[in-house]
Parts: C-alpha cells; structure tokens; sequence
C-alpha cells in the first residue's frame, strides 16, 4: 500500500484564510490553534515537508489575556550578538509597544525550526486593533 503525499503544486491555487478575535483569548490556547492552522495540521491532507496550512488574520491582538502573573513576570530575551548585549523585555513593556508581537513570537516558537517554518510564519498576519486590509480575502473565522 503506497502512501499519499501532498504536492507543492496542489495546495499553491487553494489558499485558505481564515480570521481569529483575539479580544479575551488566553495567548497559549489561542497560539497553539493559530499555529496548527499555519501548519496545516487541521487537515487530512497534512504533508509534514510541504507547507498545506492557510493564512491567518489575527485581530486585537493588544487585548490577548495572560494568565496568572505572567504579564509582569513573563520575560522576552533577545540578543544582539554583542558582549553585554543581551536585552530583556517584560510582557506589560511589549504590550505597551507592540501587542502584535507577542503573539507572533508566541505562534513562531511553536512552528518548525527549519526553512519551512519560516514560510509559514509569513503567512500570519497580526494587527493590534480589530481592523485588517484583508477583506477581499474573504478570511472564514476560525474555532478556537
């Protein structure tokens, strides 16, 4: 019995879009489905090495929920790759100025950590407030 796999080439005229209110979410919860959509998880035609996933739109990401204490606990790393160049950001401080990215962040680490992943990450789209350019998509709304 032979196995069937996707082709790049079947899923390049079927985009899918799909839309998320993260208005009230809990990040993780919210992330974990954000990224099994990007990945193409979802379906029955899932190819681990050909990228089957859909766009997705998240809205109000500024309005995502921490849980517990984490919005004044939870740390973001980064380093610039320099001695003494680590620099660290609390979660309150990246709300403050950009809310788009803690979800990002959030969906990219639970990507793949290849090429493939990178690819897919292109394909989130995240806006601070609840309104989008992606209308003429015709994004369906995804089931959390």
């Amino acid at each position: 019995m032979d196995t069937q796999f996707a082709r790049k080439e079947d899923y390049a005229r079927s985009q899918r879009w799909y839309q998320v209110d993260a208005a009230g979410k809990v990040l993780g919860r919210l992330s974990t489905r954000v990224a099994m959509a990007l990945m193409g998880k979802d379906r029955p035609e899932y190819t681990p090495h050909v990228d089957t996933g859909a766009w997705v739109i998240v809205t109000n990401a500024e309005k995502v929920r921490l849980t517990g204490r984490k919005r004044r606990q939870k740390v973001y790393q980064r380093y610039s790759g320099y001695s003494g160049g680590l620099r660290e950001t609390t979660a309150e401080d990246m709300f403050k100025t950009h809310p788009d990215r803690v979800i990002r962040e959030s969906v990219r680490r639970m990507l793949p950590k290849n090429k493939l992943g990178v690819q897919m990450l292109r394909k989130l789209r995240v806006y601070a407030g609840p309104d989008h350019p992606h209308q003429n998509a015709r994004p369906e709304q995804l089931q959390l």
